[in-house]
């Protein structure tokens, strides 16, 4: 938020822009098309804003959409990138009140990963506690073993 392209030059409230309320939902397709000109001029200007002049022995890196984002860190930090994706079943997802939004659900930021990327782990997220508990400790040691 504190960078010059931020929600706040627009006027908007970053926190609510945050959550899933009808506030963002008024700005979401403003703001795929400003992420997407700004992708169109420069792949990796998201990436590197998030990146630049911090240093840390691991990344987490959340919510990339978008096949270019998935490259540019791999061209960057080479083979110590790991892709995680976090999938649900249609069903588990309108459990948690998801709706099908044309324009919106079927854009290359919400399904740009959706083909094209081999993910080095896939973490299944359908209401299971002790599964995805599993799942995400074999992460984490495989995340220790190469520090």
């Amino acid at each position: 938020p504190a960078h010059t392209l931020s929600p706040q030059e627009h006027g908007l409230d970053f926190q609510r822009l945050l959550d899933a309320s009808a506030y963002k939902e008024m700005y979401r397709q403003d703001m795929i098309r400003w992420g997407e000109e700004k992708r169109r001029a420069d792949p990796g200007f998201f990436c590197r804003t998030v990146v630049e002049g911090v240093v840390q022995p691991v990344w987490v890196v959340s919510d990339t959409r978008r096949l270019s984002d998935v490259e540019w860190f791999r061209d960057v930090y080479g083979d110590v990138v790991q892709t995680v994706r976090v999938v649900a079943s249609e069903e588990t997802r309108k459990r948690r009140n998801w709706v099908f939004v044309a324009g919106v659900d079927d854009a290359e930021s919400e399904c740009g990963l959706d083909q094209g990327v081999a993910f080095n782990w896939v973490i299944t997220n359908d209401g299971d506690e002790l599964s995805l508990d599993g799942q995400l400790e074999a992460l984490l040691q495989s995340i220790r073993s190469r520090l």
